[in-house]
C-alpha cells in the first residue's frame, strides 16, 4: 500500500482516522506508542479499517472527508470492511 487512509479505535465505537505514506511504519507507531499525543495517551492501536490509495493527493482528500463525518458515518465502512472490529494490522500490513 502505497498511501493508505486508516482508522484506529481505543475500544468499538471509538475512532480515530489518519493517513499515511508508508503504512507499515504509522501503524507501527501507533501500536507502540512511538510518538506521544492522542493514541499514545488514550491508547488508540487497534486498526480497524483500512483504505489504500494510489495517489497522495487522493488519500489526504479522503481522510480529511472522514474526519469530518459523524461517528455513527464512520461506522459503515468499518463494518463493511471488518464487522467484528478485529485487528487487522497483521492481515493488511
Amino acid at each position: 500500500m502505497a498511501h493508505g487512509v486508516y482508522i484506529l479505535a481505543s475500544e468499538r465505537n471509538g475512532t480515530l482516522v489518519g493517513v499515511t505514506r508508508n503504512f507499515p511504519r504509522r501503524i507501527h507507531e501507533h501500536k507502540h506508542d512511538l510518538l506521544p499525543g492522542f493514541t499514545s495517551k488514550y491508547g488508540v492501536k487497534t486498526l480497524v479499517y483500512a483504505e489504500p490509495h494510489d495517489l497522495a493527493v487522493s488519500a489526504i482528500q479522503r481522510e480529511k472527508n472522514i474526519r469530518h463525518w459523524p461517528r455513527r458515518w464512520k461506522r459503515d465502512p468499518i463494518e463493511g470492511m471488518n464487522p467484528d472490529w478485529d485487528d487487522l494490522f497483521d492481515t493488511t500490513v
